[in-house]
């Protein structure tokens, strides 16, 4: 059936079709209020805080809307080995056989998206992670690194979407939304990718804000970081038509509060150290 539905999904991207995603039975987040981005640790959100993305591991941040972060098209460091030892027809390996690792990331491989056997591997892989987000309670998945196609000239488009019908399809049946991340190539083909929100990294700084409100409206999470502003304010930033509501400001690192360096600042907001 998974298979089915990635070939459908496929189809649509292909001929252009678009079908309206459907909210029945899951939560998406609402604009009103604030979002933080804790990946680099857990703690309790500042007051106004509505929306929080934590890492898989961490538990949702109780009362609030949290989205559980899952590296759905590269590995986590530490489960390198295991991919290689137990996966490693789902790893993309360069002419020579070696496995491909993202080179911002370099304890990070990545994953073979090109064949339906590879994706269905990846995706019985990190079912799992996602049954354990849906368990801990959380709203949503953040699916990371969907735009291993713009990196590595060996996967495409069309696989990608492929293997994040499989991944949507098991959130959706665990009564979660889906984030795409760092995707605004996306843009022209809609609700067709089957996303329910996004979340972006910089798109503020990087003028690529409209590619996901268009698609998504208020359903955008932005995140901004401290020394990659690009010459302007974050306060200038937010100021920006395009700049979702749901935009903060953390430390690159995103450090937990109460450790050094620790940055998160909203639109409007007085920063918090």
């Amino acid at each position: 059936m998974r298979r089915i539905l990635a070939l459908v999904a496929l189809l649509l991207l292909l001929t252009g079709c678009q079908a309206a995603p459907s909210a029945e039975g899951w939560r998406l987040p609402s604009a009103e209020g604030a979002v933080d981005y804790q990946l680099g640790g857990a703690y309790a959100p500042p007051e106004g805080v509505t929306v929080v993305v934590r890492d898989s591991s961490a538990a949702p941040a109780p009362g609030l809307y949290s989205i559980c972060y899952v590296n759905g098209f590269q590995t986590q460091p530490a489960e390198r080995q295991r991919w290689l030892d137990r996966h490693p027809d789902a790893v993309l390996t360069d002419h020579g056989g070696a496995p491909v690792v993202d080179p911002g990331w370099p304890d990070e491989l990545v994953l073979d998206t090109r064949t339906a056997a590879s994706r269905a591997e990846i995706a019985a892989v990190l079912a799992p992670t996602i049954d354990r987000c849906a368990d801990a309670g959380f709203d949503a998945v953040g699916l990371d690194n969907l735009d291993t196609w713009t990196r590595f000239a060996a996967l495409s488009r069309e696989g990608n979407l492929a293997l994040a019908a499989l991944l949507i399809e098991q959130a959706h049946e665990r009564g979660m939304a889906v984030a795409q991340k760092n995707a605004p190539e996306l843009e022209a083909l809609g609700p067709a990718t089957g996303f329910d929100l996004a979340i972006s990294e910089e798109c503020a700084a990087w003028g690529e804000c409209s590619a996901y409100g268009e698609q998504y409206g208020d359903q955008h999470i932005d995140v901004e970081y401290v020394g990659a502003l690009g010459g302007a304010s974050f306060q200038e930033l937010c100021e920006q038509p395009d700049t979702p509501p749901l935009t903060v400001l953390r430390d690159v690192l995103l450090v937990a509060e109460g450790e050094p360096g620790h940055a998160l600042e909203h639109c409007a907001q007085a920063p918090h150290h």
